[in-house]
Order: structure tokens, then sequence, then C-alpha cells
């Protein structure tokens, strides 16, 4: 079997495996977010923190929510770090410095998981599991329920309430997350991923001398650093590293789990508006976009370049040879354009087109499908502006879902897209512009100049892939990646329920003969068009300075 054949087969199996998954998972997470009932363990935990799970809440209140729980997370885990090397479960590491532990804190909570950090030589089970673990969790909850918020307010009528944050914070964790991440994680511990509590032990190498490794409960964050998107590595090596990722299965399984939730929230979407052909067009989306990355990705790092790609059968530079091109390509893009960031190759070794798609992808917003909530509410915000496009090509006023886009809600999506691109280029000019962030590029030209804007690409679209061959354990990078993610992630969350509540107050309008039909196949033309045209005329420049360059030059 070829190797590009190989790379085939297992994308039309992951396909398979998503469409098997996409209706009965996407049904029972409308179902729990429309469930007037409150579990047990649930009822203890809204009596622990003292909140009403059953008052609705309008969307200042709900942003309040948000940010009161992230912030509370944000400060636990900072001093978490801080203290490490005073609490037992240390491995004997001492406490994180500041400005790491601050980028940790930002980077975790976030749901971005950009590790400045080696984490076995860093540390211990305690911040591992008990911290950064938990997080995971937690903040692919948020996210989640941010997303449902809005489909609320499309759902919604002459009410500007949104539903209440801790009780969908509590069930999407309980009721979703954790099931799904338990059954993950016995499925990697039987592939052969780790999940142990032994602290370093040394190991015989086979050119002799020992060598320190150590264990860890991996298999469990594995499970849910994919399925939430969230990335951040138990091992500075991340998913190429034996431990968390030892066969092409667990591989392949683990890809599954990264697009599992993002995907079935479209059918989610769909039930709770009324209408799963309204999910259907935003799946198809976002599954043309995924596949269209995908195929490119396999055509460049299989394109025979130069002697030695020919020699090695295509770009085997920076990959693993027990995955190989194929299913570093397939993951690569999968990690880019969802929010999860973990890597089983080192994409700095990419061509230097295939590092141009890993930006772009991430780019575009993580909308295909993009982050576990993020990705959707993402996707509507530019189904939003696509309706808007169209009704100014007709000439009459826009409308999605029955709710009519008027100026405020231009304005709040408007907003939305604009605060990434922000961030992303006004660090990377800055990171350029200084002395100091530019001597911790390990290049120049264009594959330098590649590695800041991918740093802040990532931390700005809370992604959390690194590029490589970038020091980025410095002050300067700890700091302003840190604001980066925190800005990059609550920023655009403002704009998305300040919609939602505009949304939710008004009073749907009927469906006439001039009304887009949002889902019919040719609005999804239209908004992927939309998808890459702005971001196109966003980010060309910057790509043409860095990637693209490099891409023609070779």
């Amino acid at each position: 079997m070829t190797p590009v054949l190989a790379g085939v087969l297992q994308l039309l199996a992951l396909i398979a495996a998503l469409a098997l998954a996409y209706r009965p998972l996407g049904e029972y997470m409308a179902r729990v977010y429309s469930s007037k009932k409150h579990y047990a363990p649930e009822k203890w935990i809204y009596k622990a923190v003292g909140a009403n799970p059953n008052a609705e809440m309008r969307w200042p209140a709900y942003l309040r929510g948000v940010l009161a729980f992230s912030a509370v997370s944000v400060l636990f885990l900072y001093l978490l770090q801080r203290l490490q090397g005073h609490l037992p479960g240390s491995l004997g590491f001492a406490s994180i410095k500041p400005d790491q532990a601050f980028n940790a804190g930002a980077s975790f909570v976030s749901n971005t998981n950009w590790q400045s950090y080696a984490g076995e030589q860093a540390m211990g089970p305690l911040v591992q599991t008990g911290g950064l673990a938990v997080q995971n969790f937690l903040s692919a909850a948020v996210g989640m329920a941010v997303a449902v918020a809005l489909v609320r307010g499309f759902a919604r009528s002459r009410t500007g309430e949104l539903g209440n944050f801790w009780s969908d914070l509590v069930r999407g964790t309980v009721r979703i997350l954790l099931p799904l991440a338990t059954v993950a994680a016995i499925v990697l511990v039987a592939c052969g991923v780790i999940q142990n509590l032994t602290g370093i032990h040394e190991v015989g190498q086979f050119s002799g001398g020992q060598q320190q490794w150590n264990g860890g409960a991996v298999a469990s964050q594995d499970a849910i650093k994919q399925l939430g998107t969230n990335g951040g590595g138990y091992f500075n090596a991340n998913a190429a590293h034996p431990f968390e990722n030892p066969t092409p299965f667990s591989n392949l399984f683990q890809i599954f789990l990264m697009l599992l939730i993002p995907f079935a929230l479209t059918r989610t979407f769909g039930r709770m508006v009324g209408s799963v052909r309204q999910g259907y067009a935003i799946l198809a989306t976002m599954v043309t976009i995924w596949i269209g990355f995908t195929a490119l990705m396999l055509w460049t790092e299989f394109s025979h370049h130069g002697p030695a790609l020919q020699a090695a059968g295509g770009a085997m530079e920076g990959k693993e040879t027990r995955f190989g091109i194929g299913a570093s390509a397939i993951f690569s893009v999968a990690t880019t354009l969802t929010s999860t960031g973990t890597v089983n190759s080192f994409h700095s070794s990419y061509t230097g087109l295939g590092g141009g798609i890993q930006l772009l992808g991430m780019q575009l917003g993580e909308v295909a499908p993009g982050g576990v909530g993020s990705g959707l509410y993402g996707m509507l915000i530019m189904a939003i502006i696509a309706v808007f496009i169209a009704g100014l090509m007709v000439g009459r006023t826009p409308e999605y879902l029955g709710k009519k886009i008027g100026t405020r809600e231009i304005k709040f999506a408007a907003c939305y897209i604009l605060i990434t691109p922000a961030l992303v280029l006004g660090f990377t000019a800055l990171a350029m512009a200084l002395p100091t962030p530019v001597t911790s590029m390990s290049n120049g030209g264009a594959h330098g100049f590649t590695e800041i804007l991918y740093a802040y690409t990532s931390a700005g679209n809370n992604n959390g892939s690194a590029f490589g061959g970038l020091n980025a354990d410095t002050q300067w990078f700890n700091t302003t990646t840190g604001l980066a993610m925190l800005l990059g992630r609550f920023l655009p969350m403002v704009f998305v329920l300040a919609l939602a509540g505009s949304l939710a107050e008004q009073q749907p309008v009927p469906a006439t003969a001039g009304t887009l039909r949002t889902e019919k196949p040719l609005f999804t033309f239209l908004l992927v068009g939309t998808i890459l045209i702005v971001t196109g005329l966003t980010y060309f420049p910057a790509l043409a300075l860095g990637p693209l360059a490099e891409g023609l030059a070779s």
C-alpha cells in the first residue's frame, strides 16, 4: 500500500466514524441543554457555589458569570503553579516562575493550552492533573455554554433571557465531557497510553547509559485535551511522544476526538432552533473547508520537490515514522482548524506552503469545525456576515433564522471579527519592531517571520500549537502571548453574548419569497466564500511575507 493511499484510507475511516457519531451525540447534547431536570451531583455543585440553576439570565448577567468564573480559574491555576514547590505531588520540581505561571494559567483557562515549558520537566502530577486537566474540562464547558446561549438567542423571541450560565457549565461538564472523556481514556489505555501515578524513574538506553522518565495520568489528560479541543501535552513532545500516542490507531482515534463535539454541535444547533436542515448547512460549510484544507496539506507534503524529498517519498522531516506523512498531515489540519493545538509532528518542518495552510486554518477563526463551542458560535457569526452581504446585493434587510440583522447586530458581528486580527497582527508587528523578541528567533528571513506570526496567531485564536524554532519562554512572550490568549478568548465572548441578547429580544419575522434560504447549498457556498474572502483580505499581506514567500522560493 502506497503512503498516499494509506493517508486517503485513514481520512475515509475518520469521516465514517464521525458520520456514525454525529446524530446521536448531537441529539443528546440538545436534550442536555434543553432539559429542566437537575441531577443530584449537579444540585450539590449548585449549592456549593451558591447558584440558582433555574434563574434565567440576560446577556450581561450571563457574561458576568463567564468572566467571574474564568477570572477565579486563572487565579487558582496561577497560585497552584507558584506554590508547587511547597505542595505534595511536585516530584521535587520548583515553583513555576511568575511570568510563566501567568502564561500557563491564561493558556489553560482560555482553552488555548499554549505551553512555553516542557511538562515532564517542570510540573508534577498535582499541577498536571489537579490543575491543568481540570481546566481542560471547565474551559471547554465554558465555550459550549456561550455557544448554546447564542443558539438560544436565535431560538427565543421577545425576551432577553439566554438561560443560566451555571446550569450550562455544570451540565456540559457532568453530562457531556466527563462521560465521553471516561470512555475515551479507557480506549487510549487499551491502545497503550500510560495511566499511572509513578514518579521519576531511570530506564536504560540502547546506546548505554540511563535516562529519566516520568509516569503520570496521561490517558485521562489526553482524552479531555483532545475531546475538549485543548491540546496541552503531558510531555513536551505532545502527541508525538509514544507514551501519549503510541500507535497509528491511537493517532486516528485522537483526531476523531478533536472533531467529534465541534461537528456534532451543528446537529445540536439545528435541533434547538427547530430546523435540522439549518444544522446541515453549517455542517456542510465546516466539512467543505476541512476536507479542502486536508487535501491541500496532503498534496503539499507528498509533493516531491528536490532529491531529498524524492528519496524520502515526501516531506518526512519532523514527522514520526510511526505515522508517516498522511496521518501527520490529517492530524495537523485537524489541530489547526480546531482550537486543539496538540501536535504529532514538528509544524516548523512542514513545507513552506504546508506551514501556510496551518496558519490559515487558525486565521479562519478555527470554524471548520473549530473549538468546542467556539467553532459553532464563530461560524454563526460568519453566517450573519454572509446574509448581510447577500442582503446588500439584493437591497433588502438581511434575515437569519427569522431574525432581522440590523445595525446593532452587524456591529456586534463586525467587532467579533476584528478583535483577533487586531491582536495577532498588532503583537506580531511589535515583536518584529522591538529588538528583544527578535533575539528569540532561531531562523531569519521568511521562516523566522512565520515563527513570530504563528506564535501570536496560535495565542490570539486560542489554538496553542507552536511552530517551533522560537524561544517563547521569555518575559516578553510569556506576557504578550498570555494577554493575547485572554483577550482573544473573552473579548469575542462579550460580543457573542451581546448579539445573543439582541436576537432573543426580537420578534421573529415570517419568511417570504425574498428571504434567503439559508438551509440550501447556495448559502453554504456563500458562507464558504465569505469566510475565505474575509480572512484573505485580513491576513494575506502577513502570509505573503512569511509562508507564501518561503513556499514560492523553495
